[in-house]
């Protein structure tokens, strides 16, 4: 087993002075107008229906806004539009967008600039690719006005819309007609905050001004819904890649907020009377080890079976949060442990434990020396700790492994590749979600299974297809379930990804923040500095 991640005498060396790192100017470090943030991970993308990376996912909360949003108790409510209605026979929804909508360039947000956008998001979301058999047009009516026709009723239409995994943002049409499949470089917007283009060095720093033609919506934010009150001139995202030196930052009060500090840092930070250290995200972080399933050796899931054989969640959980059991938990399932879905039908491989069987399993598998490329992001202390972790385990039941060490951004660009090995491609990579994302069937990316238009690692399995399919259309809690069980239990079969369990990550940011609130995703509008 790999140790916790060779970080003896981290937290010690944060408590010196920090080496590298320079104090920011006066104006913006005593400012109360700069909110400077360290970022989870670099940013590299800025197109969020091109990646589903969550660091491009916090930009995007910046940059736009939604037609619809999730609130603290999971209710989609209205954001962008003022509401919706639906026909008596409930094959036509209706929306209407607020008033005084402004994109950044100035231009009114129309309606056409929702539907473009719209059809651009649904060609990647896999909530959407599930109802779209349903959806007849998206279609312009005026100015502010756009409908759904629909073949048949489409009780989730605004659960998808106002989902926060990979939610529809609304873009100009001229950028919304962008293939989905390629990535946009104009990031016009009309969310609380504007990106400064000219400022973004991607792998140092980020930028974001207050869009001054913003209209919140009425009524205080409530999780990601209601009024999005930009309280701040400028947001910076600082990248700081060595933990050690992210702490000090903050410590000194060069920093204002760190999303994802290291668990061996945070009694450090908790120790200093200017900070606080919480978890602010409403749902555990749940590990992934996904495997590519076009190219050998884990296009044959016998294979990928061996692997998850030999999986002990204990040993990835602590390798990121420590041995407190209140740190994490371990999740041997495809859903979110105490959600109504949670199960672990057909499980028994992933409580086997063992390396002895699954070298025993490997071979009778077939396999046959082919290199693993195992992309790991040693930028990203997190979801490094994970790649280490698998990467000995690979080793150990006798897998010729490469680990191919880079930033999260490049991690995030090669993952796309379709590419074998040899080639430039990969054979396995790690992330993480929420416990939110996972929870439903039509929200889990992972366990999306459609081929080609999958997520990274492309699945296929019409029998996964079917049953989310299946799952829209049940009429009550136990059907519900009963195919929730049939899901977790194929995917146990197909194992195009591990499960790894899930823990809870905390952040801290210095007590003179306002308006700081618990959400399913890291936003920073309605923070401010007193």
């Amino acid at each position: 087993m790999i140790g916790r991640r060779q970080l003896a005498g981290l937290a010690a060396a944060a408590a010196l002075p920090a080496v590298g790192l320079r104090a920011a100017p006066a104006l913006a470090q005593g400012s109360n107008t700069v909110l400077r943030v360290i970022p989870q991970a670099n940013l590299t993308s800025l197109d969020p229906v091109w990646t589903t990376a969550v660091v491009t996912r916090n930009h995007a909360f910046l940059t736009y806004d939604q037609l619809c949003a999730q609130d603290a108790s999971g209710v989609i409510q209205p954001q962008m539009v003022e509401g919706w209605e639906v026909a008596q026979d409930r094959l036509s929804w209706t929306f209407t967008l607020r008033p005084g909508l402004l994109f950044h360039d100035g231009e009114k947000v129309l309606a056409k600039d929702a539907v473009a956008s719209i059809k651009r998001w649904a060609r990647r979301d896999p909530f959407m690719q599930v109802l779209a058999p349903s959806v007849a047009e998206v279609e312009t009516l005026d100015d502010r006005r756009f409908r759904f026709r629909l073949h048949r009723p489409v009780p989730l239409l605004t659960a998808a819309l106002g989902q926060t995994q990979f939610p529809c943002f609304v873009m100009p049409e001229r950028i919304a007609q962008t293939d989905p499949f390629q990535q946009i470089r104009d990031p016009v917007g009309s969310g609380p905050f504007r990106f400064v283009t000219d400022q973004w060095n991607p792998g140092q720093k980020a930028v974001w001004a207050r869009h001054d033609g913003y209209v919140p919506r009425a009524g205080a934010v409530d999780g990601l819904a209601g009024g999005r009150a930009p309280k701040i001139d400028r947001v910076e995202w600082t990248v700081i890649s060595d933990p050690a030196t992210a702490a000090n930052a903050m410590v000194q009060g060069e920093q204002d907020y760190w999303e994802y500090p290291l668990h061996d840092l945070a009694p450090m930070l908790r120790r200093s009377r200017d900070l606080v250290v919480q978890q602010r995200l409403l749902d555990g972080t749940y590990g992934v080890c996904r495997f590519n399933t076009l190219h050998p050796p884990f296009d044959n899931p016998a294979i990928r079976r061996a692997v998850a054989m030999a999986v002990d969640q204990r040993d990835y959980l602590t390798a990121v949060a420590g041995t407190d059991p209140d740190a994490w938990g371990v999740c041997e399932g495809v859903f979110t442990c105490g959600t109504a879905l949670a199960n672990e039908a057909g499980g028994e491989i992933l409580k086997v434990h063992s390396v002895e069987r699954a070298k025993a399993a490997l071979v009778a598998a077939g396999y046959k020396g082919e290199k693993v490329v195992l992309i790991a992001p040693s930028d990203y202390p997190q979801i490094n700790a994970l790649s280490l972790v698998t990467a000995d385990l690979l080793q150990r039941i006798g897998m010729n492994v490469e680990l191919v060490s880079a930033d999260w951004g490049t991690v995030i660009q090669r993952r796309a590749s379709k590419e074998p090995v040899e080639k430039g491609g990969w054979s396995v990579f790690h992330t993480t979600s929420s416990g939110q994302s996972l929870s439903l069937p039509v929200f889990n990316l992972f366990l999306r299974a459609n081929g080609a238009n999958a997520w990274f690692g492309w699945p296929d399995d019409p029998e996964i297809e079917r049953l989310r399919g299946a799952w829209v259309e049940a009429g009550d809690p136990a059907e519900s379930l009963r195919i929730a069980e049939a899901l977790n239990r194929r995917a146990m079969e197909v194992m195009a990804y591990v499960p790894l369990g899930f823990y809870w990550q905390p952040s801290a940011w210095r007590k003179n923040l306002t308006g700081v609130f618990r959400a399913p995703a890291t936003v920073f509008w309605n923070i401010g500095k007193s």
